[in-house]
């Protein structure tokens, strides 16, 4: 039999059932014999060890933990153990480990060390969070108010003051509490404190939205309802999916003009507007009883991972290809894609021309309905430019605009078969031209004449200058 008991934070805060359990007769281990609240296993006068010996022996706080439960896992197999932690028993990793490795392990709690941090900076808000600084997440934001416990060093403290610092902003107000007191400080003075130890913990309360530097997800959502109220802003309360579906294009674009350019900052920003987008028509569904941004996330996250079965189910990819391959097998069944129709006019209407070209024929050319290869495609193209050509002497305005597009269609058709993204052909060669053009009418300006005076063969000429100086 084990029993974890969580000796609390002070020689005062051992549980009755944790005296019990210590007075039974049981061998006991205390996790570390060098707190205050190891002192009041010891004002009981009954024989015990600690493990303080495999601190030394161990690479890093991980590997310490696991060798701590070893070590009283090891123990109970000569008897009954009482195992003795700081705080309560869900504060120390070792006792949990321990609890889930016994089956006949129960658990006594004591006074944690978050509630002891949250009442020395008399922080009392009924949702809280907490964790060791051994533990802090790396991802998402811990909800607020937040203690940080076990903060017992100098080089934790830096640890831990980087991480707060980047969810919750390096000015935030914050609590450095040491024997149960409260120091208020800057969160950026988390690691110039003077002593550290194991009573050392970081409080931070909640902070109010316009007192923020650092938001996250819920905060955004929160933004865009406070606009949408009825006192809110009075553009953004009467819009609409379809009055602003027009926005999300632009921002997408936005977002891949500054990929392109490689500026890092306005990759930022464009992709907050992006994000912001998403958020914006969630907030308006939910308004509508339709879904709300929680159902949005959720959507997406089950989206990834019934999509990525070769990461989190039985499929199998030993490449990029392969990993499309079962992406695409996924998508066909999540969308309920049994035919090949489905599959081609499932690609979006608002896709940019080429795009949705290059897509659409490459969703057909799955189910063998493709050209052989480029050179193939090329004898369509000859065929198509004809038809137009015939289309103009007619002089007839919608005939010419139907074999104008299946011109285009066939030389899309042509680079992909080649291997060419389309879209991203046409607009590399799109700037080209349009640097080409500017470079041109400089050597025009520099000889003090226009454009629009020259004829078409001086243009020409200027233009092939151009060329060969670029």
């Amino acid at each position: 039999m084990i029993t974890v008991v969580g000796l609390g934070c002070s020689a005062e805060d051992l549980p009755e059932g944790g005296k019990q359990a210590l007075l039974s007769g049981a061998k006991v281990l205390l996790r570390t014999g060098e707190t205050p609240a190891a002192e009041g296993v010891k004002a009981l006068g009954v024989e015990y060890s600690t493990l303080d010996y495999i601190y030394g022996a161990s690479r890093n706080f991980d590997t310490l933990n696991k060798k701590l439960a070893a070590a009283v896992l090891a123990a109970a197999k000569e008897g009954d153990v009482v195992y003795c932690v700081d705080g309560a028993v869900p504060d120390d990793i070792s006792a949990r480990i321990v609890l889930s490795k016994s089956r006949t392990a129960r658990a006594v709690c004591g006074v944690s060390k978050a509630d002891a941090a949250f009442n020395a900076c008399r922080v009392y808000a009924p949702a809280r969070s907490a964790c060791s600084a051994y533990d802090l997440p790396q991802s998402g934001r811990p909800a607020l108010p937040l203690a940080v416990y076990d903060i017992d060093c100098d080089l934790v403290a830096s640890d831990v003051k980087l991480r707060l610092c980047e969810l919750y902003g390096d000015e935030a107000d914050a609590f450095f509490v040491r024997g149960g007191r409260a120091k208020k400080i800057k969160l950026y003075e988390l690691d110039r404190q003077k002593e550290y130890g194991a009573t050392c913990a970081a409080v931070i309360g909640e902070i109010p939205l316009l007192q923020k530097t650092r938001f996250d997800y819920d905060d955004l959502v929160e933004i865009l309802r406070r606009l949408r109220a009825p006192d809110g802003c009075p553009w953004d309360r009467v819009q609409t999916h379809e009055s602003i579906r027009k926005n999300m294009i632009e921002e997408a674009y936005e977002l891949v003009d500054a990929i392109r350019s490689g500026d890092d900052g306005k990759i930022l920003e464009e992709a907050g507007d992006v994000l912001m987008q998403g958020a914006f028509h969630s907030v308006l569904g939910q308004e509508r009883g339709a879904f709300s941004p929680e159902d949005v996330l959720s959507a997406v996250c089950a989206k990834l991972i019934f999509r990525h079965s070769h990461i989190f189910g039985a499929d199998k990819a030993e490449n990029a290809e392969g990993a499309l391959s079962v992406w695409e097998k996924n998508k066909a069944e999540e969308k309920g894609q049994k035919t090949a129709s489905d599959t081609v006019r499932d690609v979006p209407k608002v896709f940019p021309a080429a795009m949705r070209a290059q897509k659409a024929a490459k969703r057909a050319a799955k189910f063998g309905y493709d050209f052989k290869d480029a050179y193939e495609a090329a004898e369509k193209v000859k065929e198509e430019l004809g038809e137009l050509l015939a289309a103009v002497e007619e002089k007839n305005a919608a005939h010419i605009a139907e074999e104008a597009g299946d011109l285009l269609f066939s030389a899309v058709n042509v680079g992909r078969l080649a291997g060419a993204d389309c879209e991203e052909s046409l607009q590399a060669s799109t700037d080209k031209f349009t640097e080409r053009f500017c470079r041109t009418e400089r050597l025009i300006l520099a000889e003090g004449k226009r454009m629009q005076d020259l004829s078409a063969d001086e243009l020409w000429d200027y233009y092939e200058r151009a060329k060969r100086n670029g």
